[in-house]
């Protein structure tokens, strides 16, 4: 595959805005961190092991007994926040708090604050946050300062919560020929756009503390079917897909992406066949870490949406997954039943235990080394500074 890259006033504009991502020999705190992550490999369970690669959700705004014996019992890597889980600012807080105190290790809080009409904080009750503007509009002011400073804002009142991964920006290049459910959702129609305005949000998002997650893998914006309820084929060559598609992942990649998910999309032309691209080696092994040279973490999209259930069965999508190289499985229909599930397939050698140790040693990587838990104070959500910039992105033309 030929290196997809961004033009260089584009790179320039992305330098200024962001300054260089220095790149030097390991440093002592990164041995350290090496050090801890073997230390505490070696001394998980198998079980464990497979706890850390779920990402799990609970739809209450209070911790229920069930889902900590669940948090006990499968000791997850990390927890996703819906709109069910905001409800006041103090038990939404209190709900993090109950969860963390579950783990001996760091967690994963994620959320879906994308902006527009994706952004959960907005479910909190009696506590007004910052109205994020859709993506589309933050393009509309051609100004990557401003995405910037979006994403500063975000990950402010994200990690109020205590909230370190944003399961965003969206890299999906829009298709103006198909109405979808994620045309307001994308950045531009124009990949060097969506590459120069989310890599710009997603500095914001890191520098302030939050973990960008860039989605949805291999490109999300040519179907009109919606994955939540069954399974879209792209249709596209992949030369076209070089030239479109892939560009603003292949620059999130060569500006040090830590997390990318991949979509339960099918891509004929890259995979020779109608496999999602979530259960298929070839896309995310063969392509995306091989050809892409993508090193960091990939996590699924949730695993409980018709794209995949309609069409396998539990076993199928956690095996094939893993084989084919995700590392984090979000929102397995039943955690328990996934641990259960996985450890068998280990067991009878159907999944390699390597591929669960190579997941989980960047799983541990990322969370000594850059996952944040510190908290803001409240007085963040909907701030004056928050406001102006929100008010700036709106009223642009």
């Amino acid at each position: 595959m030929k290196k997809l890259v961004l033009p260089l006033c584009v790179i320039l504009s992305l330098i200024l805005l962001t300054g260089c991502q220095k790149t030097s020999p390991q440093t002592t705190s990164e041995n350290t961190t090496n050090e801890q992550t073997m230390e505490t490999l070696n001394a998980l369970t198998l079980e464990e092991k497979i706890g850390q690669m779920l990402i799990i959700e609970s739809r209450f705004p209070n911790l229920t007994e069930e889902f900590k014996t669940t948090l006990e019992t499968v000791k997850p890597g990390g927890f996703i926040l819906f709109a069910e889980n905001f409800s006041t600012l103090k038990q939404t807080e209190q709900l993090i708090e109950e969860i963390k105190s579950t783990s001996t290790l760091p967690m994963i809080f994620a959320t879906d604050q994308e902006g527009g009409q994706v952004q959960r904080l907005k479910a909190l009750k009696e506590t007004i946050v910052s109205d994020i503007p859709s993506m589309s509009k933050v393009t509309e002011t051609q100004n990557p300062e401003l995405a910037y400073l979006l994403g500063r804002t975000m990950s402010s009142e994200m990690q109020v919560f205590g909230i370190n991964v944003d399961f965003a920006p969206v890299l999906d290049v829009d298709d103006p020929s198909i109405e979808n459910e994620i045309d307001e959702r994308t950045f531009s129609t124009d990949k060097n756009m969506v590459s120069l305005m989310a890599l710009s949000l997603a500095s914001g998002l890191e520098d302030g503390g939050v973990i960008p997650v860039y989605k949805h893998f291999p490109g999300h914006g040519s179907t009109a079917i919606d994955s939540h309820n069954d399974l879209p084929i792209i249709e596209k060559s992949r030369q076209e897909l070089e030239e479109s598609d892939l560009v603003p992942f292949q620059n999130a990649i060569n500006h040090h992406a830590k997390i990318i998910m991949v979509g339960h999309i099918a891509v004929p032309s890259l995979s020779n066949d109608n496999t999602p691209a979530s259960l298929s080696k070839t896309i995310i092994t063969d392509l995306l870490k091989n050809e892409m040279h993508y090193q960091g973490i990939v996590i699924s999209d949730a695993l409980n949406m018709k794209a995949l259930t309609k069409y396998y069965t539990p076993e199928e999508i956690y095996t094939q997954a893993i084989n084919a190289g995700i590392d984090m499985l979000l929102m397995p229909e039943n955690p328990e039943n996934a641990v259960e599930i996985i450890k068998k397939q280990v067991e009878e050698k159907k999944i390699d235990v390597q591929r669960i140790d190579d997941a989980v040693t960047k799983i541990l990587n990322l969370k000594f080394q850059n996952l944040s838990q510190k908290q803001n104070d409240a007085k963040t959500l909907n701030s004056p500074i928050n406001r102006e910039i929100v008010s700036q992105i709106s009223k642009e033309k």
